[in-house]
């Protein structure tokens, strides 16, 4: 089973940006993505990219704020958040499926999750 290992998380403020990483240690033809989950409430899908990295997916709460990309030669995914607001506070976890990208806006059993990243962002 793939292990997946999150980093980048931290404490900024509101409008600013972070950028976590995930490093996989292996790619296969995994679709990647991150998911985040708050205090209280459930876990919930954020955006996922496929293997080529032609197709994307994203939550309406994030789209045109977060980026995800990916490095196969790194076995690496990225999700960049711009213009982060204090709703986007929560653990992100990184997650591998071999489904299709668009079965992560509703599906939560995935083939392989991480251990979380925390962010938190202030007023």
């Amino acid at each position: 089973q793939v292990q997946l290992v999150e980093s980048g998380g931290g404490f900024v403020q509101a409008g600013g940006s972070l950028r976590l990483s995930c490093a996989a240690s292996a790619f296969g033809f995994y679709v990647m993505g991150w998911f985040r989950q708050a205090p209280g409430k459930e876990r919930e899908f954020v955006a996922a990219i496929s293997w080529s990295g032609g197709s994307t997916y994203y939550a309406d709460s994030v789209k045109g704020r977060f980026t995800i990309s990916r490095d196969n030669a790194k076995k690496t995914v990225y999700l960049q958040m711009n213009d982060l607001k204090v709703e986007d506070t929560a653990a992100y976890y990184c997650a591998a499926d071999h489904r299709s990208g668009s079965i992560w806006y509703y599906q939560r059993v995935m083939d392989a999750w991480g251990q979380g990243t925390l962010v938190t962002v202030s007023s």
